[in-house]
């Protein structure tokens, strides 16, 4: 089936790379022909990079104005157009599908989250006055719903810790050995600033590994300029592809993560993680926080689940960190708890079976 894959970047990271890991899921995985039209080219391609060129070159990767240049003749529509996190198509574009003798049939692709109410509106019907049929599909936990992007399964962190990438060779030449390591990745506004600080006075030695932009940003986290002892030491990353990403989390003993792409691929690296989930006005992200640890920590003893929770709501480090041991086993429990809740094929394959 040929697939037309709609996105217009809100979060670099998280809306790109989440359609560009379903482009490659359903192209490399299931022999689907797939296109992406995105609003921001250089960074999907980024995005992209570093991965098997055979890979790369079965997916067209194209500017939005591209998905339009024949919309005033009859044109052959894909089977499937997926408009990521309700974006709109450009009405060119959809003036197409009006005159193609087939219609497609449309995805609206939803944000991820584990809260129950998704049960209930998944694959559900969205009415539309132009005809073509539409339906919602809504990514998460449950065998009910949508499922997990999981293409490609990293490999456990000591299987690949020499496998460094040629990217962050001489960042990782600069770690000093037997240091604990934390990488951040989190949204402006995050309390990252007097976070490290707190972590500073445990007295322990880290390594705090940026992803590219955070260190410019220290300071606007903060409202001042982050001063730190000399061992807790700062080092930036560059922008790297997915793949180096994910290699960077399975290499850390924590993960300060964002969205929805590192969210996930942080389970699958089995460490111990903090989830800045995006803050939206009506407090949403709470709710969708809270259901998410309850299925995580479903299992966790009573010590374990309150120190978590205190985590991921940004307490400081003092307040939780002995409980890092106790939690890094248990982040290696969920991981393959994780992959066996979605060894149905995950999110692409629930796709292809939804649209089949």
């Amino acid at each position: 089936m040929r697939w037309d894959i709609f996105c217009q970047i809100v979060d670099n990271y998280g809306d790109a790379g989440i359609c560009w890991r379903l482009a490659r899921s359903l192209s490399s995985l299931h022999g689907q022909e797939v296109r992406i039209f995105c609003d921001d080219l250089p960074t999907l391609n980024l995005l992209a990079s570093g991965v098997d060129p055979e890979i790369k070159a079965k997916i067209e990767l194209l500017p939005l104005e591209a998905s339009y240049s024949n919309a005033r003749h009859p044109v052959q529509a894909p089977d499937v157009v997926i408009e990521a996190f309700a974006c709109d198509l450009p009405e060119r574009y959809l003036a197409g599908l009006f005159i193609a003798t087939k219609k497609p049939i449309m995805i609206n692709l939803e944000y991820l989250s584990a809260e129950p109410w998704i049960m209930e509106f998944h694959g559900k019907a969205s009415p539309q006055s132009h005809g073509i049929p539409k339906y919602f599909f809504f990514p998460g936990f449950q065998d009910e719903v949508g499922g997990l992007l999981l293409d490609p399964v990293p490999q456990i962190s000591h299987l690949t810790a020499t496998q460094i990438p040629p990217a962050l060779k001489d960042v990782w030449s600069a770690l000093r050995p037997g240091v604990k390591r934390i990488s951040v990745f989190c949204y402006p506004g995050a309390p990252l600033g007097k976070w490290l600080e707190d972590l500073s006075t445990l007295g322990e030695e880290f390594d705090i590994l940026l992803t590219y932009g955070h260190a410019e940003l220290l300071g606007s986290f903060s409202g001042q300029q982050t001063s730190l002892p000399n061992h807790i030491r700062l080092l930036s990353i560059p922008f790297v592809s997915q793949d180096e990403y994910d290699w960077v989390l399975s290499q850390c003993d924590f993960n300060i993560v964002r969205g929805e792409d590192s969210f996930v691929r942080a389970q699958l690296a089995g460490k111990p993680f903090l989830w800045h989930i995006y803050p939206q006005e009506d407090r949403a992200h709470e709710a969708k926080l809270a259901a998410f640890l309850d299925l995580y920590l479903e299992t966790a003893n009573q010590e374990l689940r309150l120190a978590t929770i205190a985590a991921m709501t940004w307490a400081m480090p003092s307040q939780w960190i002995s409980s890092l041991d106790d939690w890094s086993n248990h982040a290696l429990t969920w991981r393959p708890h994780l992959l066996k809740k979605q060894r149905d094929g995950g999110l692409a394959a629930r796709l292809l079976r939804f649209v089949g």
